[in-house]
């Protein structure tokens, strides 16, 4: 358990912060009801579908291009099972509470936006639009069970996808420039919450961070690729340990 005097320290730590960034993953969802990807009991934990299939072929954009009905099948599939679950937690709203925080975040839940966080990056897109594969129509994703599949452009035909990144795709470029951007701007506390880290453009921001002497914490229930560069490991759930550092912290402000 994190004792109150470590998370005094970071509390200090984020009152004086001005422009602080928060690096989310599947982690910080968990108190929202949705699974994690690879972690422990985690959505991929082991690489397969109920068919046996890799979720990194099924999911894949070349399995959408190829045969839509799979990877439709199994996003559908996913809905199913999390129908009703997303709904925001504490740690997103304790994030949102701070309006000089940056947020770069894995997840395609639109839960930072959702509580009210005010500059999000979505470095893999949102599940919560569809835009078609061949022209420019795009709409809300409001009623996944209700969808067919693969559900169809209505202007032209295509099949429709959700504006979130599948395996083997690129990350979408407004979302790198908008990281880049803000890199340059520079950050002086880096949190790293929920994420395995595995990512490059996950991890590196932390590494910066830990090099240029910029405070880093970790907030992970299990070691993690940056957890050798962290000055503050935190062991636990975010939607309990969060909130507790931003109200201390905003009673120290001023």
């Amino acid at each position: 358990m994190t004792d109150t005097h470590t998370l005094d320290e970071i509390a200090e730590l984020l009152a004086l912060a001005r422009r602080p960034l928060f690096i989310t993953g599947a982690g910080i969802s968990a108190a929202s009801g949705l699974p994690t990807y690879r972690g422990t009991g985690g959505l991929y934990a082991n690489g397969l579908n109920e068919e046996g299939l890799p979720y990194e072929d099924v999911l894949s954009g070349y399995m959408l291009r190829t045969r839509p009905e799979l990877t439709w099948r199994e996003l559908l599939r996913m809905a199913q099972r999390l129908a009703g679950r997303a709904q925001v937690n504490e740690a997103h709203r304790a994030i949102a509470a701070l309006p000089h925080a940056v947020v770069l975040t894995q997840n395609v839940d639109g839960l930072h936006l959702e509580a009210g966080s005010r500059n999000v990056i979505e470095i893999h897109g949102n599940l919560r639009e569809l835009h078609c594969t061949v022209c420019t129509y795009r709409r809300p994703n409001e009623d996944w069970q209700n969808l067919p599949i693969p559900p169809r452009c209505p202007e032209c035909g295509a099949v429709l996808r959700p504006s979130a990144v599948l395996f083997g795709e690129p990350l979408p470029p407004e979302a790198l420039t908008r990281l880049d951007e803000e890199l340059a701007r520079g950050f002086d506390l880096v949190f790293s919450v929920g994420t395995t880290s595995l990512f490059p453009y996950i991890a590196e921001p932390v590494a910066l961070a830990a090099s240029a002497g910029i405070p880093t914490i970790e907030i992970n229930p299990e070691p993690t690729a940056v957890s050798h560069l962290v000055d503050y490991r935190l062991r636990g759930d975010a939607a309990q340990i969060l909130p507790r550092i931003v109200e201390t912290a905003r009673s120290r402000e001023g």
